[in-house]
């Protein structure tokens, strides 16, 4: 039965299977796929598989805040409700919630559109004939225009009520497990086929402090790869039951993943150190590891699906995002405009439209850069600002309701912010990414001040 949320016009249908799919939509995707080789290129394939664990305790940690804040208020938009509740909705809380829609404005579109180019690129390896220049636009490749024409479909596919959303999302998430399973099963069957066969200590080696750079640089990648246990957070205005389905679906999402990664990992490595895979392609790797199981048409067909995975990422990504824009704008802290619902589906279409028309845009732009954008920028102008945020709820306001407590506080909000941090240091040539990070911090708090001096908010007017 579907519960009304209050006071936000939107009706709770997602119930923990359906949001423990779409947080793992959205984690898997495209992103293992075509970062796998190179967190291998990175840390060296005997060190690599430190990256994936370290990026999974990192990720725990930090999904245990999540899972608190999520519990303890449950409303649209994520960490847009988060930063506002836990630095006072009427004063600073108003800034730093509008500092992290508006880095959304940015990291949200190159996020969805480097889903999309995934898309396109598995399309063209399976159909090379695709992969030609546009007549008279040199510069411009008909991957964009394919990656394009997804991202346009996903904000067709959502443009409906949640219920019908929820249905997709189901088909979408079994093409997902297909994919993983296939890459495990191809991984085994090369490995049975290894004589002598490999041992842990032959696979795996120790990391030493002169790894640190490498490491740091391969463990922000496979953060990214994680990254998504958090989706349903963005949803929470719809969840049923969130103050327990949120907390479980983080969780579970997360230990899913994580075992599906490594089985993944030790799947690839013995096809690695027996040099059955030599393909230089990013792409062609997996599908390699498929040839060399089951032959050609394995190989296409687990291509196939890797291009299904990143596309209901795609599809997980825009619907989360879609929310927070009009949670800003139905508090009157972002553009008015994308407040409205859609006057029968109910659901927020302006925004959806938005946001999937802008990650269009992004399709025709390069990309080489954008995970370790994305990484900083989210560590620096979202996650950090949310555990020191819990770290002063928690102090100052003891006795607050908290539905989700987390097991052993504040170990693991000290735990996820020292391998933040531990990311941030240790890779190498940080400072673009930084520097990117305070311009956008910068355009936003100026952005701000302008609109709060206009409407008469913090720290114009003192409520």
């Amino acid at each position: 039965m579907s519960q009304p949320s209050a006071h936000s016009g939107l009706t709770r249908r997602l119930g923990l299977p359906t949001a423990v799919a779409l947080n793992m939509m959205e984690m898997i995707g495209v992103g293992p796929f075509v970062t796998l080789p190179i967190i291998l290129a990175t840390a060296g394939a005997r060190f690599s598989v430190w990256a994936w664990i370290l990026g999974a305790f990192i990720a725990l940690c930090d999904g245990l805040v999540w899972a608190e804040l999520g519990a303890t208020f449950p409303d649209a938009g994520g960490s847009y409700a988060f930063l506002r509740h836990l630095y006072n909705p009427r004063r600073a809380g108003r800034w730093i919630s509008f500092l992290y829609v508006w880095q959304l404005s940015f990291s949200a579109p190159l996020s969805i559109a480097s889903g999309c180019l995934g898309v396109a690129a598995f399309t063209v390896w399976l159909f090379p004939a695709l992969a030609i220049p546009i007549p008279g636009v040199p510069f411009l490749h008909t991957t964009s225009l394919i990656a394009a024409a997804a991202c346009l479909l996903v904000t067709l596919m959502l443009y409906r009520n949640l219920t019908a959303v929820a249905r997709l999302a189901w088909i979408l998430f079994f093409g997902v497990l297909v994919t993983i399973i296939g890459v495990v099963a191809s991984g085994a069957v090369v490995s049975a086929g290894i004589h002598p066969s490999p041992t842990f200590n032959s696979l795996v080696g120790w990391p030493t402090l002169a790894l640190a750079p490498a490491l740091a640089q391969a463990t922000l990648i496979a953060c990214y790869d994680y990254w998504g246990y958090y989706n349903i957070c963005f949803l929470g205005s719809e969840v049923r039951n969130p103050q327990r389905t949120i907390p479980r679906a983080i969780l579970l999402s997360l230990a899913l993943v994580a075992a599906l990664y490594l089985a993944m990992n030790f799947a690839l490595l013995p096809a690695l150190s027996s040099g059955t895979l030599h393909s230089a392609n990013r792409i062609a790797m997996v599908a390699d590891l498929a040839h060399a199981a089951f032959g050609s048409t394995a190989a296409r067909v687990l291509a196939a699906l890797i291009l299904w995975s990143a596309f209901a990422s795609v599809f997980s990504l825009l619907l989360g995002y879609s929310r927070v824009p009009w949670a800003a704008a139905r508090d009157g802290n972002f553009f008015r405009p994308l407040a409205a619902l859609h006057p029968r589906h109910n659901f927020p279409h302006r925004s959806l439209v938005a946001l999937g028309l802008t990650a269009t845009l992004f399709c025709f732009f390069s990309l080489s850069q954008v995970i370790a954008l994305l990484v900083v920028i989210r560590i620096l102008l979202q996650f950090l600002l949310q555990h020191f945020g819990l770290l002063a709820l928690r102090s100052q306001h003891p006795h607050i309701a908290r539905p989700f407590r987390m097991p052993l506080y504040p170990l693991p909000v000290f735990a996820a912010i020292a391998g933040f941090l531990f990311i941030l240091a240790f890779r190498p040539h940080p400072l673009t990414e930084l520097a990117a990070a305070a311009a956008i911090a910068t355009s936003g708090s100026i952005l701000y001040l302008f609109r709060a001096r206009h409407h008469h908010h913090w720290p114009f007017h003192q409520h």
